[in-house]
């Protein structure tokens, strides 16, 4: 009987001492888990789904700066490469967060990459992300800001441009009041005043124009067009004109070529072009006009005698308000947007315009279409 006890009480002292053992051991992995957990705690739940749908940049960074978990467009816009922060500017940022615990945002340039030469515009924000990390948000403005500088500059430009005839009619009338007696003096302003008010249409015409084709329902119905009509109705508007400085126009022959687009603004831009090469020809010079077909795309080539664009310039010339000759245009009445107006209806087109030049020998624009194709005809033969 008291064998039995002693092993009764043996095994429940075993039972205790087991049942303590695997009670420390519980509480020294757990006690190792929370350890792990400080050391390197995870990303809070949810980060991950909301980088990942972000379409700006989206970094978390760990306490040394590297980086955890960066979204598609932080990878895409060069600031992380090789899972750390590209520019020094963004860490020490990080740094300052860490240290302060408050939020910044601030506008920096930066390079694209690494290794890229390209400065981008960033407005960035930070702020800390639980204990230990740091959320990095930039987004790319690089673009916004394009646009402003190209909205101002539009602006200067118009109110540039427009200053001139306006002060010059002003003026004009003026002096009219004060010829009344004399009829010479009245005819010889009141021929001035046609001119300026005609260039004063002019150009409000074109700027309205040209911002109806930076839209982008500028070409809401295209239709198929005949190249060959709008090369002769484009040449017969500048025939005038061309005859007056005994300048020839030569048309090359029919090509038959189509394409889709609008009648009215492909005629303005050929138009243009041709009317360009005439105001920049010498008397008794030559402007041919001809058309090519090749694999698909079809060519429409205008060419001049002219005094030529300077190779530095070629780059610009289809900038709005530039102009190669400034005296010259002021003297034949351009406004500085026929080329830009050419390649914007070129571009709702699909094309492209291309441009050779040099000073002394004339130039060569060229525009660039895609072909319309016809569509393949249903089959009519009886079945056998």
């Amino acid at each position: 009987m008291e064998s039995t006890w002693l092993v009764l009480l043996s095994l429940a002292l075993g039972l205790a001492v087991g049942a303590g053992f695997v009670t420390l051991l519980t509480f020294a992995a757990r006690q190792g888990e929370l350890a792990a957990a400080v050391v390197n705690p995870a990303v809070p739940d949810g980060i991950d789904q909301v980088l990942d749908a972000l379409d700006s940049a989206g970094i978390v960074l760990d306490p040394s700066n590297n980086v955890v978990k960066a979204s598609p467009g932080a990878l895409s816009l060069g600031l992380v490469w090789n899972q750390h922060l590209v520019h020094p500017e963004l860490i020490e940022l990080a740094s300052r967060v860490r240290k302060t615990g408050d939020p910044v945002a601030q506008e920096l340039v930066l390079s694209r990459g690494p290794f890229g030469d390209a400065s981008m515009h960033f407005m960035v924000r930070l702020a800390r992300l639980g204990t230990r990390y740091v959320l990095l948000l930039a987004e790319d403005r690089t673009e916004a800001i394009r646009l402003d500088e190209v909205r101002r500059d539009f602006v200067a430009n118009i109110s540039h441009e427009l200053k001139t005839p306006i002060a010059s009619v002003g003026l004009l009338a003026e002096a009219l009041d004060q010829a009344a007696d004399e009829p010479a003096q009245v005819r010889r302003f009141a021929n001035r005043l046609t001119t300026e008010s005609g260039r004063l249409a002019r150009l409000t015409q074109e700027i309205i124009e040209l911002s109806r084709l930076q839209s982008q329902d500028a070409l809401e119905q295209p239709e198929l067009v005949d190249i060959d009509a709008i090369v002769s109705q484009a040449v017969d508007q500048s025939r005038i004109i061309a005859d007056a400085h005994q300048i020839t126009l030569a048309r090359g022959r029919k090509s038959g070529a189509e394409v889709y687009g609008d009648e009215k603004l492909l005629i303005i831009a050929v138009h243009n072009l041709i009317a360009n090469a005439v105001h920049y020809s010498g008397d008794g010079s030559r402007v041919g006009v001809g058309i090519r077909r090749h694999e698909g795309v079809v060519e429409i080539a205008i060419t001049d005698q002219g005094v030529g664009i300077p190779e530095a310039d070629i780059d610009r010339v289809f900038e709005r308000f530039f102009r190669v000759d400034q005296a010259r245009s002021r003297h034949t009445g351009g406004t500085g947007l026929g080329l830009s107006i050419v390649k914007h209806v070129i571009q709702n087109h699909g094309g492209d315009v291309r441009v050779w030049s040099q000073e002394g020998r004339g130039s060569t624009f060229t525009i660039r279409l895609p072909e319309a194709t016809k569509p393949i005809p249903a089959s009519t033969g009886e079945q056998q």
